[in-house]
């Protein structure tokens, strides 16, 4: 059961559907900050020493004293916020201030141990500038807290206006709603093989029926600069206002079961320097992330050893999008509906903080249909209580799996890249074409290495 590979399958009826889905923009959703915008008063907002507060044109102006040591010296708070661990939800407000400043924002527990839901840090400067943080609370409380943290600097004031945190209730929300349909990566291993071998007969093919598709861009050692590499594309997929889809694909020891995509970081502390890195690379842009493919289906042939130190190492990833990736929707791979049960897989997930993320992924490169594959997603979330998203990778399984999963014959594209179709969102996860490994119908064709044949095969069923 490796990574590059999974078994997946959709109806003809299916795949015909194929255009990517716009989602419509989010319904209006409860406030649950009182007085975000100031109109009486300050109550029930307090702050602490090192500070003083008051409304100055219809705005809150925080006067902030000078030489404290820690963000948290010197703040601004709302408590008593209710909030629900796995439900969507999104802090936003306007922010200007004296002298450029960094600050820090949280949704946290108003009292010990202060656990987070949101931490971000933000720079302040002279221009009102308007900050919108969506997120997933790991949380659920009827004490949580909306924060301002303004210590650590010079003397300042700031002044805050239309603070709001909202539950997000529709498909329309977080990083779907913030962009205007899915991004098509003009440089994907289809793309530069049908760009570069025009003249070859199935260049147009694979161009109309792949490379014009949104598919993920995976990461990996091969990425060099993760920080850079994560940005650029990104930043691309920002600038077009498209939605990005990417794979982290670096932790040690993957691909334990199936071998071929054998490899990643050297260590564990290599690996928490890299996906840290990765997150920061995307910062506040909205993207989805599928986090480490068949890290979790692995643990069965895996060393005890070596599982605890997988849990770390993932454990640490979803903090890591938690805090520096605020409007991206991160999901865990969780294996597919062929490999491993779903409450073993729902508890492998809540061991390694799924609650910190979106959800999780299934089917990632494998071949099950979208029905066994939303059935098999419906068990894991049931048995987690039913508080995390799912997404299916479609991106092989329009005839669905014949039991095998390294570069199989007879499999079929699935139906494109969209919003629902009995999970949160299809995928194409998997790039169609990319080798599984030096096996099945592409025994000379290494893993994740671009074949034209195995694309034709996709596009005919063949």
């Amino acid at each position: 059961m490796r990574v590059l590979t999974r078994l997946a399958a959709v109806t003809a009826a299916t795949v015909t559907a194929l255009s990517v889905a716009v989602a419509t923009p989010a319904s209006a959703a409860t406030e649950l900050v009182v007085n975000g915008t100031f109109g009486t008063g300050t109550a029930p907002w307090w702050s602490s020493s090192n500070t003083s507060m008051a409304v100055d044109t219809g705005r809150l102006r925080v006067n902030v004293a000078g030489g404290t040591a820690n963000p948290w010296d010197a703040m601004v708070a709302q408590n008593n916020i209710t909030l629900t661990s796995g439900k969507a939800y999104t802090l936003s407000f306007d922010a200007v201030a004296s002298a450029s400043v960094s600050a820090v924002t949280t949704v946290q527990l108003a009292d010990s141990p202060y656990t987070n839901t949101l931490t971000r840090t933000i720079a302040l400067t002279t221009t009102s500038k308007r900050f919108s943080f969506p997120f997933t609370s790991s949380l659920s409380t009827a004490a949580g807290q909306v924060s301002f943290q303004l210590g650590k600097n010079a003397a300042h004031t700031v002044h805050l206006d239309n603070v709001s945190l909202t539950e997000a209730t529709t498909p329309g929300s977080g990083p779907i709603g913030m962009t205007s349909g899915f991004y098509v990566d003009p440089n994907s291993n289809p793309a530069v093989w049908a760009r570069n071998n025009a003249g070859d007969s199935r260049a147009a093919r694979v161009q109309s029926s792949i490379a014009s598709k949104p598919m993920a861009r995976w990461f990996g050692s091969w990425s060099g600069d993760i920080t850079a590499s994560v940005s650029s594309f990104v930043g691309a997929a920002d600038s077009a206002d498209k939605l990005p889809i990417l794979v982290a694909y670096n932790i040690p020891g993957r691909d334990a079961c199936g071998g071929h995509s054998g490899g990643g970081a050297g260590s564990e502390a290599a690996y928490k320097t890299w996906i840290s890195a990765f997150a920061s690379g995307i910062g506040d842009r909205p993207a989805v992330v599928v986090i480490e493919p068949d890290s979790l289906g692995d643990f069965d042939c895996m060393s005890e050893t070596a599982r605890q130190e997988r849990i770390r190492m993932l454990t640490y990833a979803t903090e890591q999008f938690r805090g520096k990736a605020a409007n991206a929707w991160a999901y865990l791979d969780a294996g597919n509906a062929g490999w491993t049960a779903p409450a073993t897989m729902a508890s492998r997930l809540r061991s390694v903080g799924v609650a910190n993320v979106r959800g999780f992924s299934v089917n990632v490169s494998n071949y099950y249909t979208t029905g066994q594959s939303s059935t098999y997603g419906d068990a894991i979330n049931s048995a987690l209580g039913g508080t995390a998203k799912f997404v299916i990778d479609t991106s092989r399984n329009g005839n669905g799996s014949n039991g095998e999963w390294c570069n199989p014959s007879g499999r079929r594209l699935g139906a494109t890249t969209q919003v629902g179709g009995g999970a949160e969102m299809l995928l194409w996860v998997k790039v169609p074409g990319d080798s599984d490994g030096n096996c099945g119908i592409a025994p000379n064709v290494p893993a994740g290495t671009f074949s034209p044949d195995l694309a034709i095969r996709l596009i005919d069923g063949t």
